[in-house]
């Protein structure tokens, strides 16, 4: 917590991280803040003035201005309280970066181009087309060896024209920086140019897990990474996983992958022979159609279970130079699929009207037209305004 004064309050709007609508408040700008802003590759903090919330904090030249939901007035002192839980979080996935970041160029010499604190992973971009697992595991090991050497982390400030500066590891600053130049110190380790916030000694990191690489932008991989507490709570979410699969399956934990994978040979042979089946059923269908004494114009059918090679096969086997056939698979009450298969020239001139009424889309060439459906308890009127096209189509005495 912090004593702190209000300098200034004028009204503004927020957009929320993940999108929406603006939210209304009140940017604030406080005599001194230790509310991190963000940048550098860092989120901001969190926190509360009194007991307003601080929704955003940002950083206008020198100034932390906090974007808050009410008004506060000029001049009045107010207690500033740190979200804790969050700062530390942020301090132990930076100072891992900074370790992990060093410890890449002295072992492989593989650069940081640039860094990204996630929500649930953070991720460090080097310059390099590729690192491989035997890299990925010597680096996991060496800096885990750094946190048990428990090896202080200070903070100083250099004056700008300080020659000192160009021995500092950057990526250069802001446009719009003034004052001291803030360095961040491992000891025997790394000196970085940062304004972020860190730990005090490497062993606060606990523990650092790299989960592993993926492709980057051009001839970059990127280097996802956990430290401290999230690797407790990653930890902590794998092993429910485990226990839960573990009841399910009826087996051990290492016995997991092989119970899966005979699973997922069972499913495709059942999905193998449920379609199977279903052309069968195709089949049976349409030959029953076929069969009646007077074949009917128009032939309609509903079925839960199906898909487009279903309805296909029923269209096939019955032919459709003389029957329209309006067949549509999928649950009634929600989204599925539709065919309308006849004549060429009632198909083209139905088949649009067909899929606007079912609130889908569609294509057709050749007496065949389908899509998805979005309204399937609209079938009914479809069907009507097939009706009536076939009623109007009766041939002249």
């Amino acid at each position: 917590q912090f004593t702190t004064r209000v300098v200034s309050c004028r009204a503004a709007e927020l957009r929320p991280e993940g999108g929406g609508e603006p939210v209304r408040g009140f940017q604030v700008v406080l005599e001194d803040t230790i509310l991190f802003p963000e940048g550098g590759g860092q989120p901001d903090d969190r926190g509360l003035i009194g007991d307003v919330p601080v929704l955003r904090v940002t950083r206008q030249g020198s100034e932390a201005v906090h974007f808050v939901p009410a008004a506060l007035e000029p001049g009045t002192e107010v207690l500033l309280s740190l979200d804790w839980e969050r700062r530390f979080d942020h301090m132990q996935q930076h100072s891992g970066q900074h370790l992990i970041t060093a410890i890449a160029d002295q072992m492989f010499g593989f650069k940081t181009t640039s860094w990204e604190l996630g929500r649930q992973r953070s991720v460090i971009e080097l310059d390099t087309p590729l690192v491989t697992a035997e890299q990925v595991e010597a680096l996991e090991k060496s800096v885990n060896e750094k946190i048990r050497d428990r090896v202080p982390v200070t903070v100083r400030e250099l004056a700008a024209g300080d020659p000192e500066i160009e021995t500092v590891r950057s990526r250069g600053l802001p446009d719009d920086h003034v004052g001291p130049v803030r360095v961040v110190d491992i000891k025997g380790i790394d000196s970085n140019m940062c304004c972020g916030t860190h730990v005090s000694n490497l062993s606060d990191l606990q523990v650092i897990k790299l989960l592993g690489v993926e492709k980057g932008k051009k001839n970059k991989t990127n280097l996802v990474f956990l430290a401290g507490n999230r690797v407790l709570k990653s930890i902590e979410q794998s092993h429910s996983t485990e226990k839960a699969l573990t009841s399910l399956l009826k087996n051990g934990p290492s016995e997991h992958v092989e119970a899966v994978k005979r699973l997922q040979s069972s499913v495709k042979l059942l999905q193998k022979n449920n379609l199977n089946l279903l052309r069968d059923i195709a089949v049976l269908i349409a030959r029953d159609f076929k069969s009646k004494p007077a074949p009917r114009q128009l032939f309609v059918l509903h079925r839960k279970e199906g898909d487009s090679e279903f309805m296909n096969i029923i269209a096939n086997e019955i032919g459709t130079e003389e029957t329209l056939l309006f067949l549509t698979v999928g649950d009634e009450k929600e989204a599925g699929l539709f065919l309308l298969a006849g004549p060429v020239e009632a198909v083209e001139n139905l088949g649009p009207r067909v899929a606007e009424l079912l609130g889908g889309k569609g294509a057709g060439k050749r007496g065949r037209f389908q899509g998805k459906a979005a309204q399937m308890s609209r079938r009914g009127e479809v069907q009507a305004l097939l009706q009536e096209f076939i009623s109007q189509q009766k041939p002249e005495a």
